[in-house]
């Protein structure tokens, strides 16, 4: 569904967010709702991606991240908010991704796709790799079978695989190797828009760099746009372009990588980048490490005021830190942060 051409979105924006909410239903039982209770996953987020970027959605366990992703693809419905999408890079070609009915979002999926973090569970052990990325062209395409054969055999080339694996079943792959056929399988349908949900956070070390060397290397030869979910923030530096920091549902603080790194605002960022080791010895036995006190708030009962207050030593004084919660404020045209006392404090 193309919305009319009054939809304001930005040349260079292949994804606008725009006031994001998923609310879950917990407790009560299936004959009545008492004690019911709702778990606030995604409060209340924005943002653009530029396309040809990468944006890195950063943030500890359960603070959100993966139902941004799947909220934003329609996986799962959200509570409210609004998602455009610049199909194909056409920039007359604005879809209002909410408004899809199910036929029009089977083919906006052709563009949106998505690479899952556990490249074992997200392939069936009973298909063969061939079988597998040939499904998805039998569903969307009208290629003859021999054409079909011919794509998949491209697309494992493309991601470094050999045809002979077209006939070998995902247990008979390396965690690095059914991560590319999960890459392969993504790409299979040539979208514009991909979303890596922790796609390496799997694997060892050494693997994570070849595939994030692909990833940037699909990138530059087709133009692609990736939302790209971590929680290492050593991958952010090695292939984002922007960075949004998620705390408890929010965004707390957005901005180009370098950036965020050189110049953190929020105390939450600044104790993450104190965390992530950097490749000098010296400079990291001289760094000090911002440890925070006390647990992540329940997502059913987020403190009032400013949700990082708890964690936070100005946060747990200032009254207006305990009463006021924080928008996400533009400090300078390209960095976002939401707190009251934002400061610089280099970490690095």
């Amino acid at each position: 569904m193309q919305t009319d051409s009054q939809t304001h979105m930005p040349d260079d924006i292949s994804l606008s967010v725009r006031h994001l909410i998923k609310n879950f239903t917990v407790g009560g039982r299936w004959y009545s709702n008492k004690n019911e209770q709702i778990v606030s996953a995604v409060a209340d987020i924005s943002f653009d991606i530029r396309r040809g970027t990468t944006m890195g959605l950063v943030g500890e366990s359960g603070c959100g991240k993966s139902t941004t992703a799947r909220c934003i693809l329609r996986l799962i419905d959200p509570t409210s908010g609004s998602v455009l999408f610049r199909a194909n890079g056409n920039s007359e070609k604005i879809i209002d991704v909410m408004a899809e009915s199910p036929e029009e979002l089977r083919q906006l999926r052709q563009n949106m796709q998505i690479v899952f973090q556990d490249p074992f569970a997200s392939l069936n052990p009973r298909m063969t790799v061939g079988t597998t990325i040939e499904e998805l062209l039998i569903v969307n395409t009208n290629m003859d079978r021999a054409n079909r054969a011919n794509r998949v055999l491209e697309l494992l080339d493309l991601v470094g695989l050999e045809s002979i694996h077209a006939k070998r079943f995902p247990h008979e792959f390396s965690g690095g190797q059914r991560q590319r056929i999960g890459v392969a399988r993504a790409l299979a349908l040539n979208p514009s828009f991909v979303v890596c949900d922790e796609p390496v956070s799997a694997l060892d070390v050494s693997i994570q760099a070849q595939v994030l060397n692909l990833l940037s290397d699909l990138q530059e030869n087709f133009g692609l746009t990736y939302l790209f979910i971590t929680h290492d923030l050593a991958v952010v530096r090695q292939i984002c372009d922007d960075v949004a920091v998620m705390y408890l549902g929010k965004i707390v603080e957005r901005s180009p990588v370098e950036k965020l790194f050189a110049e953190p605002m929020h105390p939450y960022t600044q104790a993450l980048v104190s965390a992530a080791p950097i490749p000098n010895p010296s400079r990291q036995r001289d760094r000090t490490r911002i440890l925070l006190e006390g647990d992540v708030p329940s997502p059913i009962n987020p403190p009032s005021g400013c949700r990082f207050q708890s964690r936070c030593s100005i946060g747990r004084t200032e009254q207006k830190c305990l009463e006021i919660e924080p928008p996400l404020t533009d400090v300078d045209g390209t960095h976002c942060v939401a707190c009251h006392f934002p400061a610089v404090r280099s970490v690095i």
